[in-house]
């Protein structure tokens, strides 16, 4: 069948509908008409013709001839549902031209009814006046009559514009023709091996009229049954006269309820209850109903409920005990656990609600956690690239809050109920079987990192959820966590990279370091060249991530490749491993080239030689993972791997899978796991969207699998907003100072005086506190200069005696002589009044404003610099930290940090805001070696110690043990 796209089914919903019934049920038709007498647009599979309606004219009524449209009920679901969406949606906008007709719109109602019963599957099967075969909706509930009536009661005239039609049937006639209409797939063919019931086409079956009868007997009868679990205290009941008695297993595990109530447990009973279908407020127990025979449920109501009580037995078996004669009956263990584990579903999926006991109230469940019992990895890299596990369990829960472990253990050793916290708890079989196996294999470390991610696990063949932990959170946060501001490039980096290449840079950088891998799937012409040589100039900073990058690509690029190392990564080694005398010899730095068609050839040779990197440039080449070309890059080693590619999925998922199963192995599991969990699904919820309108937009499984690949894959375009940002880039640099002797002295002496006395301090109060915090006061300031930690007057020499105040010499130099202007921050306003000082001992002009400077003396100076007057101002971080605007400056000196990432970058946007016009360089001052040089290493890197510094400042380090305290502020070597 063709279907209609929601631009052709929009002008047919601004048409009156009336519905014209069939025989049988599925071959009636929905006719969209103009009342003004203008044909309707066709749409696919429409029927034109003409038909005689009643309408209104000159104050009554009277029978037109109106061309119409016709569709079958499967043709106009598009229309009417695009009706009814629209009619309860807000009116657009500028008039109300694109609304629907009320009587398209009435008809989308009655058809979101008719899918709602569908999907509870409240069908009957029946065969029509005519002898055809038909399925028509019910049995109802209470609430569908109360909604089926209301909808009879508010039809427009023009939905039941048929002559001598009564609105109740029509309505009721419309149901039954989705109901016939819905069902009739290949797919149900199929299963059902036969036409009749199955097949689009009428099928003649009068013979079958009695069967459909005694099938549809008592479902659609004047009463509807539901049954209520009770738990009740004492003997049980004697079984009625006829009835079947009950099981009576032994004691022990799953022995009857009853013997469990003589012990002071109580038995679970289950009570059958009828609800009248005519006047939902009439109800009463099986046994109330069998009391007497003149029921206000009518002389049927005892028929009708043994009629019902069969057809429930044949869902559940267990209620055959409930025959001949139903009544309340005492259950076992299973018994109440088949219930409780998926017959009550069952049963509700017919028509058959089942109530739980509120007065024994409690939602017991099992939860999937990871990582519960141990704290965050202190090294990720170490973690991702080792054999650490993490380990999953069941936790049981009683309405969200965990049980205790003995409470877990008398769940995993009761019967179906458990007394839990002074309640009587059912228990099913699913939920005995975790708690009797609690812990489950564990998950390997990239397994831990999808489930940080996605927050779902499989367990056997099942989905599940997982219950966040502190030790999931700081993982995920290790991966998603925003930086701070742009990444500081390389110092070696002769080129200025701007805002969203810095991103690229830091993105790639962190996974590396955590030995994960990535793609950069940024368009082309963004620069993803510079960005990968940045990152190996960043990676040969640090020791541990030193190495040869080997860079795979066409051989069209291996020119390119050359000239841009050599332009920005200037005295870089570079060379090629291509031609007949490649040789890897003397390949222990730098960057090596090769082809993809030489890498196949030398894939061993290549695998036997250490790489720090190894890149796949225009990743497309290998996104077949069956290819030689593939296979070859896979036995290459190396500390970390990235795929650049400005097309990451071209044609399918697997293409992803095969780069992201390169980049980081294991991440989304083998081929077949990731069809089976991810494409499959995928597909099958993108079917759905195209197919009905009715199933949405909504593709939870495209969405949870972009949770788990994001991390993994940057994408940037052209078009995104900030790749073309208002603002010029803005390049952060940490600049390592070397202590002098003084100060060296200076600070061993205040680690051994003050940390004596932290450890003679009892407790962790707040004497201890503020031990902790003058301590790190104390180190901040010798970092700055010796002068401010001793408190020397204003004659005190300033010159020679901090390596911080001869890197700022250094920095201001080349600052001023290159016309440039710049903002030094400093917590602390001693050392900006010495700064100020030293300054204008050199000849060098600067402006000083503080928390004490008066507000006219601000604007002054705000003004003065911003005119040039003077090339350098000193500011207090608080009192200059927010309200200036100071984009005279294209240079940011942190003289000393303030440990919050957030109040250092609020610093620096006084320079770098709307206004600015060249590029900023910001630059932090770090003593090496000492608690400083530490910091910025957790600010950077220690993303779970981060969380609490970048939250509260020094503040949280008074948290720490003396031994942690002790290794954070030792003063170490940095030869």
């Amino acid at each position: 069948m063709e279907w209609m796209t929601p631009q052709q089914a929009a002008p047919l919903a601004r048409c009156a509908a009336v519905f014209e019934p069939g025989d049988p049920a599925r071959t009636g038709r929905i006719a969209f008409f103009d009342p003004a007498g203008d044909p309707p647009p066709h749409v696919p599979g429409g029927e034109p013709g003409v038909a005689d309606l009643v309408l209104p004219h000159g104050g009554g009524l009277t029978v037109r001839t109106l061309p119409v449209l016709r569709l079958t009920p499967a043709r106009a679901l598009p229309v009417l549902l695009q009706a009814h969406r629209t009619a309860t949606a807000p009116p657009p906008a500028g008039g109300d031209g694109g609304r629907p007709h009320p009587a398209a719109a009435y008809w989308g109602a009655v058809l979101a009814l008719a899918l709602h019963l569908t999907a509870r599957e409240r069908l009957l099967p029946g065969v029509s006046p005519a002898g055809y075969d038909t399925w028509r909706a019910g049995p109802f509930d209470a609430a569908d009559i109360a909604r089926l009536r209301a909808l009879q009661q508010a039809a427009p005239g023009e939905a039941v514009a048929v002559p001598g039609s009564d609105p109740a049937v029509l309505v009721r006639a419309f149901l039954d023709a989705v109901a016939d209409t819905l069902p009739r797939t290949p797919a149900a063919r199929i299963a059902a091996g036969r036409q009749a019931f199955a097949a689009p086409e009428p099928q003649h079956v009068p013979h079958l009229r009695a069967w459909a009868e005694e099938i549809s007997a008592g479902l659609d009868s004047g009463l509807r049954m539901s049954l209520r679990v009770e738990l009740t205290t004492g003997p049980p009941d004697t079984p009625r006269p006829g009835s079947h008695p009950r099981p009576g297993p032994g004691p022990g595990p799953g022995s009857g309820s009853a013997e469990r109530g003589r012990g002071g447990g109580p038995r679970p009973r289950l009570v059958p209850r009828a609800h009248s279908l005519a006047d939902p407020t009439l109800a009463a127990d099986a046994d109330e109903l069998f009391a007497r025979a003149d029921h206000a449920l009518g002389p049927r109501a005892q028929a009708d409920m043994v009629s019902a009580v069969r057809r429930a037995a044949s869902v559940w078996p267990a209620l055959e005990r409930l025959l001949p004669v139903p009544h309340a009956l005492d259950l076992t263990d299973g018994e109440l656990r088949e219930l409780l584990d998926g017959a009550a579903g069952r049963l509700a999926g017919h028509g058959i609600d089942v109530t739980w006991p509120e007065t024994h109230a409690g939602t017991l469940t099992a939860r999937a956690v990871a990582g519960a019992d141990r704290e965050p990895p202190a090294d990720l890299r170490s973690f991702f690239t080792g054999d650490g596990t993490v380990d999953l369990r069941w936790r049981l829960e009683l309405d969200g809050e965990p049980l205790t472990e003995q409470e877990a253990a008398a769940v995993a050793d009761a019967g179906a109920v458990v007394r839990l916290r002074g309640r009587w708890i059912l228990v099913g079989a699913d939920l005995a079987r975790k708690a009797r196996r609690r812990r489950l294999p564990p998950l390997t470390a990239i397994e831990a990192l999808a489930v940080a991610l996605t927050g779902r696990t499989d367990i056997g063949a099942e989905r599940v959820r997982v219950a966040p932990t502190p030790w999931l959170d700081a993982l995920r946060h290790a991966l998603t966590a925003p930086h701070p501001g742009p990444a500081g490039q390389p110092a070696r980096l002769a080129a200025t990279l701007r805002d969203y290449q810095l991103r690229g840079v830091h993105w790639m950088d962190r996974m590396t370091s955590l030995g994960l891998g990535g793609c950069l799937a940024d368009d082309m012409g963004l620069g993803k060249t510079v960005q990968l040589i940045a990152l190996h100039l960043l990676r040969q900073e640090r020791p541990a991530e030193r190495g040869p990058t080997l860079v795979v690509c066409p051989a069209s690029l291996l020119g390119n490749w050359e000239r841009e190392v050599e332009r920005f990564a200037p005295g870089t080694p570079v060379r090629r491993h291509h031609g007949p005398a490649r040789t890897l010899t003397g390949a222990d730095d730098g960057f090596v080239l090769t082809t993809y068609g030489t890498m196949r050839l030398d894939a061993p040779r290549l695998a036997a030689h250490p790489w720090g990197l190894v890149v796949a440039d225009e990743a497309q080449h290998v996104k077949n993972a069956r290819s030689s070309t593939a296979a070859a890059l896979r036995l290459i080693g190396a500390r970390a791997r990235i795929a650049l590619t400005g097309t990451p999925v071209e044609n399918n998922l697997s293409e992803l899978w095969a780069l992201l199963d390169w980049t980081t192995p294991g991440l989304l599991g083998t081929h077949h796991h990731f069809r089976t969990r991810w494409i499959a699904p995928i597909d099958t919820e993108r079917a759905r969207t195209t197919t009905t309108e009715a199933a949405g937009e909504h593709q939870p499984t495209a969405r949870l699998l972009s949770q788990l690949v994001r991390p993994f894959l940057l994408r940037r375009r052209k078009s995104d907003p900030g790749i073309a940002p208002e603002l010029p880039p803005k390049t952060e640099t940490d600049q390592p100072a070397a202590l002098t002797a003084e100060q060296e002295a200076l600070y061993r002496g205040q680690v051994k005086t003050v940390m004596a006395e932290i450890e003679a301090a009892a407790g962790s109060g707040i004497a201890r506190s503020g031990l902790v915090l003058k301590l790190l006061t104390g180190l901040k300031q010798i970092c700055n200069h010796p002068a401010q930690f001793l408190k020397e007057g204003n004659d005190a020499a300033l010159a020679g005696r901090s390596g911080k105040l001869e890197l700022l010499d250094e920095l201001l130099a080349a600052i001023t002589a290159g016309g440039g202007a710049a903002l030094v921050f400093t917590q602390y306003v001693t050392m900006a009044r010495l700064l100020e000082r030293h300054l204008r001992e050199r000849g060098i002009p600067a402006g000083l404003l503080h928390g004490g400077t008066p507000v006219a003396r601000r604007e002054e100076l705000v003004r003065r610099f911003q005119d040039g007057q003077f090339p350098v101002f000193l500011l207090s971080l608080k009192a200059a930290g927010t309200g200036l605007n100071l984009t005279r400056a294209d240079h940011v000196v942190h003289y000393d940090r303030w440990w919050n990432p957030a109040v250092e970058a609020q610093a620096t946007d006084r320079a770098h805001r709307i206004g600015q016009t060249r590029p900023v360089q910001v630059h932090r001052l770090i003593a090496e070696g000492t608690v400083e040089d530490r910091i910025a290493a957790l600010l950077e890197a220690k993303k779970e110690l981060a969380d609490a510094v970048l939250g509260t400042g020094e503040q949280a380090l008074t948290e720490l043990t003396n031994e942690e305290l002790a290794h954070l502020v030792e003063l170490r070597s940095t030869t």
